[in-house]
């Protein structure tokens, strides 16, 4: 039980997660190449006419769509990311320790290097290639109950998959190379209006899902032993939370490319903020933050009034290396 000042200070936090998502997300619609009021914003998304013309195109077919696309995907990597490291016991690990990411990343390859994909091919082809190291992790999980070897194995299922990637790019052509680069960068302005429902249900499916699994999962901070003794089937539950953190990390890779260090940072910082372990607090949190990170990411990868675009990747990696270093650091001390 939390004493006052705790209780305070928990809900200080909140406001601060929740004021910090406002502000991002008002930076994000507002401030880009095309400096936009706030007002005129409010005015366009709620069905409004706004002085000029063109910043209506601008915010409801590019801007809106992009931020709702980054919310979903920060928040789905990061509670992709809560999950794997409740599951292994290990706050360094991310959603795509599985080799989930790279068996999507095979996928494109193949897509992009052998044959000729479009934005939906992609999609596709990125949806397969994790469905099919799904399907491996779920086979090996109900024959393995050493969480630490089938993390292992889940890293060698993606070593693999590079390795293929690799060998494709090798013979592949320069054009195609280039343009298979092009989406490792990763983006969250490849969701069109159109893609954002099929996006939204996948990874609210997998939200589902972790959520169910949130009490649960908590048995598994006291220990494996100590989770059985007092009744949880824990391969069922390993099953059903890799199946959970896989749909959640596969379907933004599919739609938005590898997204790097948001699904391991955001636990680790939830964590450091509310000081606690529990995953029925850390769960909503996560949503919060992440979906906060993502797009504070998206905004510092326009390059605000510049038409210069960073590659998502590297403003994710930017962010995230301290938080990561902080958590190694600290689980060296102990």
């Amino acid at each position: 039980m939390l004493n006052r000042p705790q209780r305070f200070r928990r809900f200080s936090i909140w406001w601060l997660f929740v004021g910090l998502f406002v502000v991002a997300c008002g930076l994000n619609l507002s401030i880009g190449s095309v400096p936009i009021p706030l007002d005129e914003i409010l005015k366009i998304v709620l069905g409004g006419e706004p002085e000029t013309a063109t910043w209506k195109t601008i915010v409801l077919t590019f801007r809106l769509p992009k931020l709702l696309t980054a919310i979903v995907a920060g928040t789905a990597l990061s509670v992709a990311g809560l999950q794997m490291q409740t599951l292994f016991g290990n706050p360094l690990a991310g959603p795509f320790v599985l080799g989930i990411s790279s068996g999507a990343s095979l996928g494109v390859a193949i897509a992009v290097l052998v044959g000729s994909a479009g934005n939906w091919g992609r999609v596709l082809s990125a949806s397969s290639g994790a469905a099919v190291v799904l399907g491996l992790i779920v086979i090996v999980a109900q024959q393995i109950r050493n969480r630490e070897t089938l993390l292992l194995l889940g890293l060698m299922f993606g070593y693999a998959a590079n390795a293929l990637v690799t060998i494709l790019l090798h013979f592949s052509s320069s054009e195609r190379i280039q343009s298979y680069i092009t989406w490792t960068f990763g983006s969250f302005g490849g969701v069109t209006w159109e893609r954002m429902s099929v996006f939204g249900v996948t990874v609210f499916s997998g939200l589902g899902v972790a959520y169910l699994l949130a009490k649960p999962l908590n048995l598994l901070l006291l220990g494996e032993a100590s989770a059985r003794s007092l009744g949880l089937r824990v391969r069922e539950l390993q099953f059903w939370t890799i199946a959970s953190a896989a749909v959640l990390a596969g379907a933004v890779t599919a739609f938005c490319g590898p997204i790097a260090f948001l699904g391991v940072a955001v636990p680790h910082l939830s964590r450091a903020l509310l000081k606690t372990s529990d995953t029925r607090h850390l769960l909503p949190a996560v949503t919060l933050l992440g979906a906060t990170l993502a797009v504070l990411s998206d905004w510092v990868a326009q390059v605000p009034g510049t038409q210069t675009v960073l590659p998502l990747n590297a403003v994710t990696a930017m962010l995230g290396t301290p938080v990561v270093t902080h958590a190694i650091l600290q689980r060296h001390r102990r």
